[in-house]
């Protein structure tokens, strides 16, 4: 972890609850975990032990992030559900976009693991870019470009805006595709344990078609959820509060 200043309103977020539940929350590519406020201190309110990180890079500069890659987030992933782990004794795993990705990967590195309950994907990215996207980012890269517009704050809620990068990093998102997401995107029907899924219809940063992919390729039982009222972000949308309620439903249901 860097010893960057953590902009405000921008830091990880932990709770203690009682009883034997976590959740373990995850936000997106360029965003840092105030994208995730209201379903984490939802998840609190409840009672539930929360873990939030805020992934290396993220939350502080551009420049901090252009000095991590796949191998730093999916690490501190792993790391925070291990903390969580300390106190849960079954474990529910949510993400937003990119956090979705980590999610999908920390039930594929823990398929054996009985305190991994079930995940949530909130528009999750579930496959790698196109290979002659790959190869645009590629070549942006070879001619000297660094970073290219942000992705951040797809929200349809004028009202509210996501704390989020204003360039988006090529060779990091390079590393999201190759090194996050083609490892698995064909093993999705390993994953045997209850999944969620939030799609929204109109995002404009991850197509919905990865939504479906996950949907039509897991291994076990998947809840599909359709947000038609929210872009990219709908965890800070006109959804977020549905996201909360039906993410502790879905939690009552797949813990004990």
């Amino acid at each position: 972890m860097s010893d960057q200043t953590v902009m405000e309103g921008c830091e990880p977020f932990s709770h203690v609850g009682n009883g034997p539940v976590g959740v373990l929350v995850l936000h997106g590519f360029t965003g840092n975990p105030s994208s995730m406020t209201t379903q984490a201190t939802a998840f609190a309110a409840a009672d539930l032990h929360v873990e939030q990180p805020r992934l290396p890079g993220h939350g502080t500069t551009l420049a901090d992030m252009q000095t991590t890659d796949w191998s730093d987030w999916s690490g501190e992933a792993a790391a925070a559900y291990d903390r969580l782990a300390e106190r849960a004794e079954q474990i529910v795993v949510i993400g937003l976009s990119m956090g979705g990705t980590l999610t999908l990967w920390t039930g594929l590195q823990r398929l054996d693991d009985p305190r991994l309950r079930g995940l949530i994907c909130v528009n999750a990215a579930t496959m790698p870019q196109p290979a002659d996207v790959v190869e645009m980012v590629q070549e942006m890269i070879d001619e000297g470009n660094e970073v290219m517009p942000g992705i951040g704050s797809d929200i349809a809620d004028p009202d509210v805006v996501e704390i989020a990068y204003e360039g988006t990093p090529l060779r990091q998102l390079l590393s999201l595709t190759n090194d996050g997401l083609a490892p698995i995107a064909d093993r999705y029907g390993e994953l045997q344990m209850p999944i969620l899924i939030f799609s929204s219809t109109d995002d404009h940063v991850v197509p919905a078609d990865n939504s479906a992919h996950l949907r039509d390729t897991a291994g076990g039982p998947v809840e599909f959820v359709t947000l038609e009222r929210s872009y990219h972000v709908a965890t800070q949308d006109y959804d977020r509060d549905l996201i909360s309620e039906r993410s502790l439903e879905f939690i009552e249901r797949v813990t004990d």
